[in-house]
This record gives structure tokens, C-alpha cells and sequence, in this order.
């Protein structure tokens, strides 16, 4: 069996305890990895404050480490994408195109590294002249940075390649579902010539590994991808620090009448049901137009209907496994209640491990299957007749991340891209678009920051003002 240690202060960390990584559509062991706790976090905090100890890592270097790494991983898709595979029972086709998606982060670290961060500024003063001020941005210090299963390189990489670009040692709890990924990231990065010491990465439970590591002294920062609770959870656990959340949604889609039903069907079949919907933007409520809305349902039924399912190793696969047997059966009882209620509910049958695709039509409005984060192989459709009632139904979540509309009218895109409350909202494309140097980010229980390295570095340095006097 495989046991890959942990690492803390650039050394390999054992434990008493081990965790065993199971493939969740074979249930074969991946690996194992240490179960560690306070104790370990404390030593990799103490070890990351070390770090910020003297003149810290020139902005050149951290760029070139940052190149050095994407290079190396270029050279490994295919090691990287099997790891993903097994770990997250991830569709391999998706797996390779998330190492590819790292390789780019790392480099748009790289490039945002070795941009001008500040500004001259004209400062007041008389008719003298004499004073000119500048900003500059400074790290914030360490980063306790916290990732969920779903994406387990890439989601890593948007911790990492900031943080290092912007100058601040990590200490990272992986999710414990899928940490293999991440530990080897880290080792690539040391490997490319971060210092050991710049990095630790704590493996084991949020209970026992994470909440020491968002309560202890050391880290500055504290920046989470998860789910609504556990970041409301860190929020009140990290007083006094920066915390960046990127949390859940149930990404909303419009379909006007004068929309190209069949480019909008079949963005939605990819958005909705692609690596078993286990994304936060996942395509989640189709709202479209009542006159065609049975149209659409009949095209989605059909686009549901040929989706390729079952072994994520087979390249053609689009839905895999979901990543456990809990969240399969809150699911499935999810799509149970929506039937009891009145429902129609096409699709999710259970086979195995795998859920298949379901369409849920006009579901009530206040189940948890509209209103809450499926995190599965599940859309819902509703029919709307104006385009305000299309918005304000999108607008009504507690979530605020990625919205989208089909239309073929400017005006129409114009007055949605103004009136859908979120952080970002797509044009003739689902909301389960992400690109990975752009501002990424939610409102409300979505989150309260943004990714993307250039936008994540500002969030992870501070400003200070300089005057000079002449």
C-alpha cells in the first residue's frame, strides 16, 4: 500500500495515525495519508512564521519557481491527470483538461509576480511641489490556505501561485477525500526551487487539522473553497484575520424565446451534468421562457438521455461517480422529496456509486433542491413569461456566484449583465464558466472575495502609502 507523508518545514511527516484514499467508483485504495493534528499544525505554523523571518524570497525568484513549475507539470499531464482520476473519481477526459487549467495558474502567478503592483500619486502641496507619493503592497504574512475535493490540483494551484507570488509562506489542508493531488503539487513546486521551508501541508480531518489551523496565531490570512457552513464556521473561528471564502451556489440560467434553443441546450447538458455536477457553478435552475419551454424540455431530456456515464477511466465518460456514499444518498433523497411534492422527476437512477443525470420539472420553489446546492448530476426547470420575473427569480438565492442568459438581443444581455446580483454573469454561455485569470467570486453565501492570481494577490497583500519629501 502507497503511504505518502505529509510535510512540514520541508520534511516528510508521518504520524500515528493514517487515512486511507479509496476510488469512489471502484472503492480501491489510492493511498494513505497521515491523520495529523494540533500538534503538526502548530509545528508548520511556527515553521511557515520562520519563513517570513529575514528578507524574504526575491519577487524574481517566486516568478521563475512559478514558471519552473508549470513547466514541470507540463511534462507530466498525464501522472497528474490519473492521480485526479483515482483520488476524485473524476472523468479522466475533465482530469486532464484540470492539469492542464493548474499549468495555466501557475503561470498567470508567474505574470501577475512581475507586474507593477503600485501607483505615483500627485500628493497636494501648495505651491511647493516638493512631496511625491507612492503605493506599494506588502505580504500580509502567512496563509492557512483550506481546499475541497472537487477540483484537487486546481483549486490547490489558486491557494498557491498567489501566495507565493505575492510573498507569503502557505501552510495547506488539502480536502481529506483528495489530498494526494496536493502533496504532489507541493513537491513539484520544491522541486521547481521554492524553499522547503515556504510550504507545509497538513493532511487529515477539517475537525482535527483544519479548525487548529484557522484558530492558531500564526496565519494572517485564512482562504477557503467549500461549502456555506464551514466558512460561516471559520469566519467566527478567525477573528482578527483576513478570510477569503469561495463557497457553494445554484447557478442560474436564463433561456429567452429568441435564444438558440439547441447551442443553450447543449451548454446546459455540459454545465449541469459534467464530472457529475460537482462544481460550485454548476448549471443548477434552467429558467425559460414558457413558450418554449417544453421545447427545451424535450431537448434536455433527449441531451440527458445520451450522456455517457459510468467508468471515469473510459475518455468518453462525462458522468462519473459522486464522491461518496453520503452525498449520494443526500441526493437521491433530495430528488425523492421533490417527486413527493409534486415534482416531475426525469432520470437519477442509482448504479453503483454513479447517480444518473435527472431533470427536475417545476419543482417547488422552497425545496432544497431549487433553493439549496445539489453538488450532483441534477437540473431543475422552471418556466418564467417576462424577463423580470426571469431575474428576479435568479436573484432570489441565498447565493451569488455565476449567472448566466441565452439571448440573441443586446438589449436583453445588457439589462441582465446590470440586473442578475452576481460576480459574474455569462452572455449565450452557462454559469459553469471559469476562466482562470479573470476575477472570480460571489456575493452573498457565495463568498467575499475573488480569485483569479492577479485579483487574489491584492487580496493577499496590503497597501501602504509612501510620501517623499523633498
Amino acid at each position: 500500500m502507497l503511504r505518502i507523508p505529509a510535510r512540514i518545514n520541508g520534511s516528510p511527516v508521518q504520524g500515528d495515525r493514517w487515512m486511507t484514499i479509496a476510488d469512489p467508483y471502484t472503492g480501491e485504495i489510492v493511498a494513505q495519508v497521515p491523520q495529523l493534528g494540533a500538534e503538526e499544525v502548530d509545528r508548520a505554523c511556527r515553521a511557515a512564521a520562520a519563513a517570513l523571518v529575514g528578507p524574504g524570497l526575491p519577487l524574481a525568484d517566486r516568478a521563475a519557481i512559478l514558471d519552473r513549475a508549470a513547466a514541470l507539470l507540463e511534462a507530466r499531464i498525464a501522472e497528474f491527470a490519473d492521480v485526479i482520476r483515482r483520488e476524485a473519481g473524476k472523468p479522466i477526459t475533465a482530469a486532464t483538461g484540470e492539469v492542464g487549467r493548474c499549468i495555466d495558474v501557475l503561470r498567470f502567478g508567474a505574470a501577475a509576480a512581475r507586474q507593477p503592483t503600485g501607483q505615483v500619486l500627485p500628493v497636494p502641496d501648495g505651491a511647493a511641489g516638493t512631496r511625491l507619493g507612492v503605493t506599494l503592497r506588502f505580504p500580509r504574512g502567512v496563509v492557512a490556505a483550506i481546499t475541497p475535493f472537487n477540483f484537487p490540483l486546481n483549486l490547490v494551484a489558486h491557494k498557491l501561485a498567489p501566495a507565493i507570488a505575492a510573498g507569503c509562506p502557505v501552510v495547506l489542508k488539502p480536502a481529506d477525500q483528495t489530498p494526494v493531488s496536493a502533496l504532489k503539487l507541493v513537491d513539484l513546486l520544491v522541486e521547481a526551487g521554492l524553499p522547503a521551508h515556504w510550504i507545509s501541508v497538513v493532511t487529515g480531518t477539517g475537525a482535527e487539522a483544519g479548525a487548529p489551523l484557522v484558530a492558531h496565531p500564526v496565519p494572517a490570512v485564512v482562504s477557503f473553497t467549500g461549502s456555506v457552513p464551514a466558512g460561516h464556521a471559520i469566519e467566527r473561528a478567525a477573528v482578527g484575520k483576513k478570510v477569503l471564502l469561495e463557497l457553494g451556489s445554484n447557478a442560474p440560467v436564463i433561456i429567452e424565446p429568441d435564444a438558440d434553443l439547441g447551442r443553450a441546450v447543449a451548454a446546459v447538458r455540459s454545465g449541469g451534468f459534467s464530472y457529475a455536477g460537482q462544481s460550485c457553478i454548476s448549471t443548477q435552475r434552467v429558467l425559460v421562457h414558457r413558450s418554449v419551454a417544453e421545447e427545451v424540455r424535450r431537448l434536455l431530456v433527449e441531451a440527458i438521455g445520451a450522456l455517457p456515464v459510468g467508468d471515469p477511466a473510459d475518455p468518453a465518460t462525462v458522468v462519473g461517480p459522486v464522491i461518496s456514499e453520503r452525498e449520494r444518498l443526500r441526493i437521491t433523497g433530495w430528488l425523492a422529496e421533490a417527486a413527493e411534492a409534486g415534482a416531475e422527476v426525469i432520470g437519477g437512477r442509482v448504479d453503483g456509486p454513479v447517480v444518473h443525470p435527472a431533470l427536475v420539472v417545476e419543482p417547488d420553489r422552497t425545496l432544497p433542491v431549487y433553493r439549496g446546492e445539489i453538488f450532483g448530476p441534477v437540473v431543475t426547470l422552471s418556466a418564467y413569461d417576462t424577463l423580470d420575473e426571469a431575474i428576479d427569480l435568479a436573484n432570489d438565492s441565498d447565493f451569488g456566484l455565476h449567472a448566466g442568459i441565452f439571448t440573441s438581443r443586446m438589449d436583453t444581455a445588457l439589462a441582465a449583465a446590470h440586473r442578475l446580483s452576481y460576480g459574474g454573469v455569462l452572455i449565450n454561455d452557462v454559469p459553469t464558466v471559469r476562466f482562470d485569470n479573470a476575477p472570480y467570486g460571489g456575493l452573498r453565501d457565495s463568498g467575499n472575495t475573488r480569485e483569479g492570481p492577479a485579483y487574489a494577490i491584492d487580496e493577499l497583500t496590503e497597501l501602504r502609502f509612501v510620501v517623499f519629501a523633498g
